[in-house]
């Protein structure tokens, strides 16, 4: 999944810094990134690329990441961000979302609602876009995949449909530019995912 030694050192570096931020009690989730580092996070691996697609493109069906069994609760959080930007997150369940300044041109008030099964969630208002990259981060510790070496390529995946049930294998209209952030201890074990977004819908991990 890492194609070359100076990918790899950039993405162990990003790990250290994402995790090691979250990690800390006394903040809700890591510092917003730079537009350059969003950009560099972004760009580096297509999650579509192993199946011959572009970013964008449909044509997959994927299964959505469990949560952790211990978690079954619907989260539902709301911030109103302007045009400084700001951060927005679920502690509960891993995930921080980062605005860059100028993301948007008015304050707008942001809701995003945890699904009880599965590692997604629904941001509102359903629609909206953004001026620059919004950064989303999703630790894996919260989810059922934690702790076992990656067995198949994680996708950042946008779905049309908020009321599609996420169980078995969901069409995506839409997959991110992502990246998997490994463990600095052991290559193989995953630690988060980072993608980026231009507009609000509902968005999962998943896995073919």
């Amino acid at each position: 999944m890492l194609r070359s030694a100076p990918f790899r050192s950039l993405l162990v570096a990003l790990g250290v810094f994402v995790i090691a931020s979250c990690s800390d009690p006394s903040l809700t989730g890591p510092p917003a990134f730079t537009d350059a580092a969003a950009t560099q996070i972004g760009t580096p691996t297509s999650a579509a690329s192993s199946k011959g697609l572009k970013l964008g493109e449909t044509g997959l069906e994927l299964r959505a990441v469990w949560w952790k069994k211990n978690h079954k609760d619907v989260i539902r959080v709301s911030k109103t961000i302007d045009q400084a930007g700001g951060t927005i997150s679920i502690p509960a369940t891993g995930l921080t979302v980062s605005f860059p300044a100028g993301a948007v041109t008015a304050p707008i008030t942001i809701t995003i609602t945890s699904d009880d099964k599965y590692v997604a969630y629904k941001m509102e208002p359903s629609g909206t876009r953004f001026l620059k990259d919004v950064t989303v981060t999703q630790l894996l510790n919260t989810t059922a995949i934690f702790g076992e070496p990656l067995r198949s390529q994680l996708y950042a995946a946008y779905i049309a449909d908020d009321n599609i049930k996420l169980s078995g294998k969901v069409p995506a209209l839409e997959i991110e530019p992502s990246t998997t952030i490994f463990s600095t201890l052991n290559p193989l074990l995953p630690e988060a995912q980072v993608w980026i977004i231009r507009h609000f819908s509902r968005y999962m991990l998943a896995s073919d």
